[in-house]
C-alpha cells in the first residue's frame, strides 16, 4: 500500500546559525535533505529534484552543508534551492540528521527531510534486478541483503521518525513518484515540458536524439529557384513560398496535431524535455521555415517551452 506521511519538527532556537546572505527581495534559502532506506529511491528523488530546478549535492559532509549554503547564496545568480542526498554509503552520516538540520534552520533556512522507504520484499527485488549489493550488507551479521536491509532501518529510524514527509515507494511507478515529488517540491505549479523544434539536412544526418523527425523534402525545393537560392528559411520570401505549396498547410497542421498529442503523453509520463527534427535536403530552405511556423504555433501554449533552432543553417 502506498502512503505519505508528514511529521513536523520545532526548530532549536539555541542551535548554531548558519551564515546565509539576506535576499533583497525577501525570497530566502531552502534545503531538503533527501534520505531513506537504500534502493527506496533516492537517486531517483535527486534526479526528478533537479529536473525542478534544485541544485543537488551527494553525500556533502555535515560540516560542509552550513558552506555550501553561504556560498550558493552568495553566487550569482544565487542558489536558492538545494536538495541534498544523505545516505549510509557516507561515512559522514550516522544516522543522525538534527544536527544538520537545527542548524540550518536556526540560520535562517527552511528545511525539509524526505525519507524514502519501501518494503523489505520490494527492496530484495530492486537489488536482485540491479545486482548489487546492498551496502551494509557486509557488515551484518550473516552477510545476508535482508540483515543488510534491516541493520539500515534501525540505523535510520530516528531519521524517518524526525522527518517531513515519508514517501514509501513499494507500489509506486518512477512516475507516480515523480508526481508526488513535484506536487511536494515543485512550488505548486508544474514543471514545463521544454520543446526543441530543430531544423536539420538530412545530408548531414538525422539528428541522434530526434523524438520525433518530420521530412520536408515532398515540398518544393527553393534552391531551384534562382531569385531564391540564396536567402533562408527565416526570410519572408522564402517562408511565404514554403508554406504556399499544395499540402504544405495540411502537413503544418498535422505536425502541430501529432506534436501536441505527443506533448500531453510527455507531461503525464513526467518527461521534460522533447526534441522534434524537421528535415529537408540541406536544411537551408523548407525544414527552417516550418521549424518556425512550428515553433510560433507551438510557443501559444501555456503549458511549454518551446525554442527553435537551426542545426545545418549556414553549413552550405
Amino acid at each position: 500500500m502506498t502512503s505519505v506521511e508528514s511529521n513536523s519538527s520545532a526548530a532549536d532556537p539555541h542551535a548554531s546559525a548558519v551564515p546565509v546572505r539576506p535576499e533583497p527581495d525577501g525570497v530566502g534559502v531552502e534545503v531538503v535533505i533527501v534520505t531513506g532506506l537504500s534502493g527506496a529511491g533516492r537517486g531517483t528523488a535527486a534526479r526528478v529534484l533537479e529536473d525542478l530546478g534544485w541544485y543537488v549535492a551527494d553525500n556533502l559532509p555535515p560540516e560542509l552543508i552550513g558552506r555550501l549554503v553561504e556560498l550558493g547564496s552568495a553566487a550569482e545568480p544565487p542558489i536558492r534551492k538545494l536538495a541534498l542526498v544523505m545516505d549510509v554509503r557516507s561515512r559522514f552520516f550516522t544516522g543522525d540528521l538534527s544536527g544538520v538540520t537545527e542548524q540550518l534552520r536556526g540560520g535562517g533556512v527552511r528545511t525539509r527531510v524526505l525519507f524514502l522507504e519501501a518494503s523489505d520484499d520490494v527492496l530484495i527485488r530492486r537489488f536482485g534486478f540491479a545486482r548489487r549489493r546492498h551496502p551494509l550488507q557486509s557488515e551484518s551479521a550473516d552477510g545476508t541483503l535482508s540483515a543488510g536491509i534491516t541493520a539500515e532501518r534501525q540505523r535510520l529510524a530516528k531519521v524517518k521518525t524526525a522527518a517531513d514527509l515519508v514517501i514509501d515507494t513499494t507500489a509506486l511507478s518512477v512516475h507516480q513518484l515523480h508526481r508526488k515529488l513535484e506536487e511536494a517540491y515543485g512550488g505548486g505549479t508544474p514543471t514545463a515540458l521544454q520543446v526543441t523544434i530543430q531544423s536539420f539536412g538530412f545530408k548531414y544526418g538525422v539528428p541522434l536524439d530526434a523524438d520525433m523527425v518530420f521530412d520536408l523534402r515532398f515540398l518544393p525545393n527553393p534552391h531551384w529557384v534562382p531569385e531564391l537560392r540564396e536567402y533562408t528559411g527565416q526570410d519572408a520570401v522564402v517562408s511565404e513560398y514554403v508554406l504556399s505549396q499544395p499540402g504544405a498547410d495540411d502537413y503544418l497542421r498535422t505536425c502541430y496535431h501529432l506534436i501536441d498529442l505527443t506533448t500531453n503523453g510527455y507531461r503525464q509520463e513526467g518527461k521534460r524535455y522533447m526534441t522534434v527534427a524537421v528535415g529537408c535536403t540541406g536544411g537551408k530552405h523548407r525544414s527552417v521555415a516550418m521549424a518556425e511556423a512550428l515553433g510560433e504555433m507551438l510557443g501559444d501554449s501555456d503549458h511549454d517551452v518551446v525554442r527553435v533552432v537551426h542545426r545545418d543553417l549556414g553549413r552550405e
